[in-house]
Parts: C-alpha cells; structure tokens; sequence
C-alpha cells in the first residue's frame, strides 16, 4: 500500500471516531523506524482503545497489516505500529507530559505547531 493511502486511512479512522488534535509529523531522514507519526489524542482511556482499534481495523481492510500494537490494556498510551506509519493515541494528560511532537520536531520550529488542517507556520490551538 502506498504511503499517502495508508496516512489516509488512519487519518480517516482518526477523524470518524472522533479523535482529538490530530498531528502528522514528517520523521524521514530522522530516524529509520518508521516515515510518518500520527499522534492523536482521546477523551478517556476507553476511547484510546477505541481509536486504536478502528485504526487496526480500517489498516487491516485496506491490506496493511499492523507490526504491533502496544499499551491497549492500559489506554493511556497506544501505540499502532505500520511499520511506514506509526500511531501514537494518548490521553491528553500523558501527550502534555512527553510532548512528542517537540521530540521529533526539534530542527522544525513551526512543525510541532502544524496541526491537521492549519496552514504551516500558522499557530495550533489546544482542543479540549
């Protein structure tokens, strides 16, 4: 599957289940692990599971077969792992604390504030 369908589906999956403050960050050329990170946050840990899931699914009916899923039990974090695209889901609490976006935009300065749909350069606001 193509890269760009792929971030699609999840993007979709994402948005159909109501995720909040979705991200995508461009990672090629700096780190080998992966291309694409989506991070996306939310509301409880019982909708975490739920996002994850319906991106698993929505992954598997297009052909791509998820590496690895890891932190489902707890909900605080799930990580979808798509070997071209890697999904972090949190709850906001947990994505205020790690913050990423900032780890992997750190040569980037408008790039942690590129949020799904806003212009580049333009600033993100928090959704509640």
């Amino acid at each position: 599957m193509v890269l760009e369908q792929l971030k699609k589906v999840v993007i979709t999956a994402l948005e159909d289940m109501k995720a909040k403050d979705i991200r995508v960050l461009d990672v090629r050329g700096k780190t080998s692990i992966t291309d694409i990170m989506v991070i996306a946050s939310g509301t409880s840990d019982r909708h975490v599971r739920s996002l994850a899931n319906e991106v698993v699914v929505k992954a598997k009916e297009a052909g791509a077969m998820p590496l690895g899923v890891e932190g489902e039990r707890e909900g605080q974090w799930v990580l979808v792992d798509l070997v071209d695209i890697v999904v972090h889901i949190m709850l906001p609490s947990v994505r205020d604390f790690y913050h990423i976006e900032k780890l992997w935009s750190v040569d980037e300065p408008n790039a942690a504030s590129v949020v799904l749909g806003m212009p580049e350069g333009k600033p993100a606001t928090k959704s509640k």
